[in-house]
Order: C-alpha cells, then sequence, then structure tokens
C-alpha cells in the first residue's frame, strides 16, 4: 500500500529543523548576521514566516544551532578521531587534525562562519562570547594537547605552548577570512585560494621545521 499522507506529513516536518539551518548558513555566510532576518530564513528554507519560531526561539539561537551542528559537532568528531590514534606521533596528529579540518570544515560553506564572526564579533559580543567558548576554545585545547604531547615525549622542542597554537591556527583563520573575502575578486589572494589546502600544508611543515628537534640531534632523554 502507498504511504499515508500523515507520514509524509511527519516526516516533512522532522526534516524542516534541518532545513531552516541550511537556509540559516547560506544566508549567513552571504549577507551576515546583522542582515539576515528570521523571514529571510524562513523564505529560503521554503516554509512559512512563523514555521522558524517553532523550533528556536530567535535568529540568535538558529546562529547557535548551525554552529553546533556543523563546526562544533564536526571538530568534537575529529577529537574523538585522534584520541584513537595513540601510537601516532605529534607531527602525524597535526597533519591528520589539518585534513580532516580542511575536508570538513575548511572548504565548507560553515567556513564563512569566521569571517562572519570576524567581522561581526564587536556588534554582538555575545554571540563572539559563545562563538569563543564553542569554537576556538575548544580548537586550541585540541592543538595544544597535540603539541604538549610531543613536547613531553621529546618529538618537539619546549617552547611557548600558546604561541605554537597561534602559529597553527593562523594560518586556518586566513584561508577561511581570505577565501570569503578577497578571494571572491577575481585576481585577490590567488596564492593563498588557488591552493588552499597546499598553502595550509606548507605552513604546518614550516611550523614542524621549527618544533622538531634536527635529525642528527640525540633526543633529549
Amino acid at each position: 500500500m502507498g504511504e499515508s499522507g500523515n507520514s509524509r506529513w511527519q516526516r516533512k516536518k522532522d526534516a524542516r529543523p534541518s532545513e531552516i539551518l541550511d537556509a540559516a548558513l547560506t544566508l549567513f555566510v552571504d549577507k551576515g548576521y546583522r542582515a539576515t532576518k528570521m523571514e529571510d530564513i524562513a523564505q529560503a528554507a521554503g516554509v512559512t514566516k512563523g514555521t522558524p519560531y517553532l523550533y528556536f526561539q530567535n535568529k540568535e539561537e538558529i546562529f547557535k544551532a548551525v554552529v553546533r551542528e556543523t563546526i562544533v559537532a564536526r571538530m568534537q568528531a575529529m577529537s574523538a578521531q585522534l584520541e584513537q590514534l595513540q601510537d601516532a606521533s605529534g607531527s602525524q596528529l597535526l597533519h591528520a587534525a589539518l585534513e580532516d579540518w580542511w575536508t570538513h570544515i575548511g572548504a565548507t560553506r560553515s567556513a564563512g562562519l569566521c569571517k562572519l564572526m570576524a567581522a561581526e564579533a564587536t556588534n554582538f559580543p555575545e554571540l563572539a562570547r559563545f562563538y569563543y567558548e564553542e569554537v576556538i576554545k575548544p580548537a586550541r585545547q585540541l592543538l595544544g594537547h597535540i603539541v604538549q604531547r610531543g613536547m613531553d615525549r621529546g618529538e618537539f622542542r619546549p617552547a611557548n605552548l600558546e604561541h605554537v597554537i597561534d602559529m597553527l591556527t593562523a594560518p586556518m583563520l586566513m584561508t577561511m577570512i581570505l577565501s570569503h573575502s578577497f578571494g571572491q575578486v577575481p585576481g585577490c589572494c590567488d596564492s593563498i585560494t588557488r591552493d588552499p589546502l597546499g598553502f595550509l600544508q606548507s605552513a604546518l611543515r614550516l611550523t614542524l621545521q621549527g618544533l622538531q628537534y634536527p635529525v642528527s640531534q640525540d633526543l633529549p632523554s
């Protein structure tokens, strides 16, 4: 027998939150947070004007849900995967983290949220604090854990941990921001936006060259 109308309606109803978040992500990245209205999100999602309010209290809650469903969820999965690689070196873990981040965040539309927050953080400090606590801080903790383990095992030289984290994250931030700003203008930032992953891998190799002991040098006991 054919599927009942009620079943189709229920399945469509269950899919609406994800459709709303997908539409909101596109609008936030393309228009910015301030310029995006709730009715714009509803229209882009193909639902009535009041439908988003059935699932989310306001635009701020939609934004937080977008961040959690995209960047935060992927970072949590990445962290769990890296925890299983107990025998991997610090260099291997950093390369694995970079490739996973690029595939699932950096090369996706959600990377545009970084540019959005850089541009609008001072206008919306509560959202900036949310983004810092749920995205930036956990990312720095993950990288710091890898680097500190490498130092403790004698793979990496002793160094200021916060500075090393800054050197690892700066190329990622720059790539996301430029890709969604100057990178959208033909002829601008071609050296990075033409091959962003290659740029990021080169930046990581240079950082690792500074962190690692020379091959000919005995590791500390």
